[in-house]
């Protein structure tokens, strides 16, 4: 067995496994991984792989109703094109266990590959109660509870979070890419669309006119006393209250809005903050709709679609227009997804909504000249909803903030051969820069590296950089011994210059690193100190279009000095 999955969190083995072709090594992995770490989401990983090299042999003949799993099933249903087969395996499937949830994935296959009956008359749409009589509660039934119908939605709400009384940097952010692709789409498609702005706290609306210049061209404020601090139920109250029309069927009475003449904004952005993740998924939920976390791109255009989940009928493609797509890395490792949400024959999910990881765009240059509009909301809060009071706190440190400097080095699980030397040598060389520290990736936050006492406070979790963790962008920035999984990706992509360290030329990280250095951390970290010290460099290495990393770094340690 040529990879050990007990080796690798999840991340670090998605690219191991890609190129994985034998059927038997990845069967005796995931035999490893049961009797070892036994973790689900790896196991899944690893029959994803074993699954899609079942699909690319096209062979169905090994389908065992009784054996099979419901996930393998489905996929291997997909994958079918022999309606005589597909018939087959459906009897024996209601003949035996009559799982409702397989049945279905055979007649829904079954009908893509055939089509309807050629009749026009549209088929009655059965009530959840009907479908499923069994059920005091049919599930169904909760996700139509305050779903529009033939709903208009217009404008881009930007929920721009504060703390300790000032707007956070990523509140900035999304409102500069709000007007970015508000504006974007207003010449495409001919609209005079906004972004909205929605601040909800005590003593927020000093923001406004901060909000407008950096985007917002109208501004919606609660302000109360009581919501200091964040609390997810009367926050969700106001939010959803504000998102609402006068009219809204699922709404309180109030006088119409003079400001708009839609029942739900078309698209509502959240910071991928600890509250903004709270809060983006209680008001999607209570509007009813989808929710993209953790998103690091944004864009709007058309796309068709096939599925007949979205289309309402097999075999057909349909235009959604207008669409917002939202990318987020892929819990693979692999790639990134992008995530879209659209509407059913006979359900409308609006608003479209998406949370964006910290540091994702840049923070606007502030206009003083832009003008705008501030609304103010007028939700009576119900006592009940501030079922939380703060009698008696302490103040917490604020951290570590890597954002600032000008280099960062971060280690990864390279340095697992002596865990508390790589961390020395990454010190080292951070401190031979003037503005510089240390980050590392998540493998060592979650690993179990034993680290001495002096070292152990660069390893926390504060120090993380990625996804989860922190999105910098130094000026400098190298990184040893770190495979580069996408998660990480995200919080260092937008380095001005990326060196990365590795034995491994296969390494993720070689992809996108500016200079790719082969060789052991242990032996390059101090040769890399010795030329910042010294201002000459005489390392080997292959970067990309197979140039050398520079000789001279005096003009790139001036630079970074600054």
């Amino acid at each position: 067995m040529e990879v050990d999955p007990t080796e690798y969190d999840i991340a670090e083995l998605g690219p191991k496994i890609k190129d994985v072709d034998d059927r038997d090594e990845l069967a005796e992995m995931l035999a490893a991984e049961e009797a070892g770490e036994d973790r689900a989401p790896v196991k899944t990983l690893i029959q994803s792989r074993i699954d899609k090299l079942s699909e690319d042999d096209g062979g169905d003949g090994d389908i065992d109703l009784a054996e099979m799993g419901l996930a393998d099933l489905a996929n291997a249903i997909k994958s079918m094109d022999d309606v005589d087969r597909l018939r087959t395996l459906l009897e024996e499937e209601q003949a035996g266990q009559n799982r409702d949830t397989i049945v279905r994935q055979f007649e829904n296959r079954l009908e893509s590959l055939e089509g309807g009956d050629g009749d026009d008359e549209v088929e009655a749409r059965e009530s959840p109660e009907e479908r499923h009589p069994d059920l005091d509660h049919p599930t169904e039934d909760k996700q139509y509870v305050h779903a529009l119908d033939e709903g208009e939605y217009r404008d881009m709400w930007v929920y721009c979070e504060t703390q300790a009384g000032g707007l956070i940097d990523v509140s900035k952010e999304m409102l500069g890419k709000a007007r970015e692709l508000m504006d974007t789409y207003n010449g495409d498609y001919g609209e005079t669309e906004r972004v909205v702005a929605v601040l909800i706290g005590d003593d927020v609306e000093r923001h406004t006119e901060e909000c407008i210049a950096l985007g917002a061209d109208v501004v919606v404020v609660r302000e109360d006393e009581r919501l200091s601090r964040f609390q997810h139920k009367p926050y969700t109250e106001i939010f959803c209250d504000m998102a609402r029309a006068a009219d809204h069927p699922f709404g309180r009475e109030k006088e119409p809005a003079e400001w708009r003449d839609y029942d739900e904004p078309r698209y509502v952005l959240f910071p991928a903050t600890n509250n903004g993740r709270d809060l983006s998924a209680q008001v999607q939920a209570e509007l009813d709709s989808g929710l993209a976390s953790d998103c690091s791109g944004l864009y709007i255009e058309d796309t068709v679609i096939s599925n007949p989940v979205k289309t309402g009928e097999p075999g057909t493609k349909k235009t959604f227009e207008r669409v917002l797509h939202m990318k987020r890395p892929d819990f693979s490792g692999f790639e990134y997804s992008t995530i879209l949400c659209l509407d059913n024959p006979h359900r409308e999910f609006h608003p479209q909504g998406g949370s964006v990881i910290p540091g994702s765009f840049e923070v606007p240059d502030p206009d003083p000249d832009r003008e705008g509009e501030v609304v103010r909301n007028d939700l009576p809060l119900d006592d009940d909803w501030f079922r939380v009071s703060v009698t008696e706190f302490d103040q917490l440190d604020s951290g570590v903030d890597l954002t600032g400097h000008d280099v960062v080095v971060c280690v990864g699980r390279g340095i697992s051969a002596d865990p508390t030397k790589g961390v020395e040598l990454a010190l080292e060389l951070a401190d031979a820069f003037e503005n510089s520290d240390v980050g590392v990736t998540r493998g060592i936050v979650t690993g179990s590296f034993q680290f001495d006492g002096h070292v152990e406070q660069y390893t926390h979790e504060e120090r993380q950089i990625g996804e989860t963790g922190q999105v910098i962008q130094p000026q400098l920035y190298i990184a040893a011994g770190v495979s580069g999984a996408v998660q990480h990706k995200v919080g260092c992509d937008e380095s001005e210059t990326i060196v990365a360290i590795n034995t491994d030329t296969d390494a993720r990280i070689k992809d996108w690193s500016d200079y790719f250095i082969e060789g052991d951390l242990f032996e390059v970290l101090p040769r890399l100190t010795e030329a910042v010290k010294t201002g000459t460099l005489d390392v080997e290495a292959v970067a990309d279009g197979g140039e050398p990393v520079p000789t001279d770094t005096t003009a790139a340690q001036e630079g970074h000095d600054e």
